[in-house]
């Protein structure tokens, strides 16, 4: 019985997960559907309060808002006159006590992790840590810049060391890229393999030739 149970919960265990996180990530955007819903009910004629409470009513539609949102979005501000308007609204939150502070941290971490043309977790390293002799997975973030890079050796990596099973904590650690080994494997088995504490190994893949890595092609020059 005990092998069959487990049997059991290693077919319905995924699955479980899976379905739970899409439902609170379908159920967070409810809720914030429905929290616009209810503003616009305030604000617009009392004749089409019906209408959108039908509108809030409808199961899934929170999620069909959000991605023609985004896609509108992105379609608007690809122009000169969408940048404009981002530009000046950018531009507004950056003089805004308080708020410029948190808008512009988290706004300059999306840029580097999801623009196109960034390089952060472009690449799967092998570093020793938390000692000599242990090792563990990073990610190639770029090289050291500013007061800091002034600060240290010419050849250094700046890497992000995530934590298991939850890889959106880690640590931040800057190296010499002689103590990094290339790993062939992508990102995305790098992080299966971090998040299933090496239960889920990635399929051997041929090395890399030897070479300057990712980071360092895109890297700034240091500045005396």
């Amino acid at each position: 019985m005990k092998k069959y149970i487990l049997t059991g919960l290693l077919v319905w265990l995924p699955l479980t997960i899976t379905i739970w996180v899409l439902m609170s990530v379908v159920g967070a955007l409810d809720g914030v559907f429905a929290w616009l819903v209810v503003a616009a009910q305030t604000v617009l004629p009392e004749s089409l309060r019906p209408a959108l409470q039908q509108l809030r009513e409808i199961p899934g539609l929170s999620v069909i808002m959000v991605v023609a949102a985004l896609l509108l979005t992105g379609m608007a501000v690809s122009n000169m006159a969408g940048q404009w308007l981002v530009d000046q609204s950018n531009r507004l939150f950056s003089n805004i006590p308080i708020v410029k502070s948190i808008y512009s941290s988290v706004k300059q971490v999306s840029d580097t992790l999801f623009s196109s043309s960034g390089q952060a977790f472009r690449e799967a390293v092998l570093v020793q840590y938390p000692r000599a002799g242990s090792w563990t997975i990073a990610f190639v973030t770029g090289r050291p810049s500013g007061e800091v890079a002034d600060k240290l050796p010419e050849d250094m990596l700046t890497l992000y060391v995530p934590t298991t099973p939850n890889p959106t904590s880690g640590f931040m650690l800057l190296v010499p890229r002689a103590d990094v080994r290339e790993l062939g494997m992508s990102v995305d088995e790098a992080l299966k393999y971090i998040i299933s504490m090496g239960v889920v190994a990635p399929p051997a893949t041929p090395a890399r030739p030897a070479g300057p890595t990712a980071a360092s092609t895109s890297a700034p020059t240091r500045q005396s």
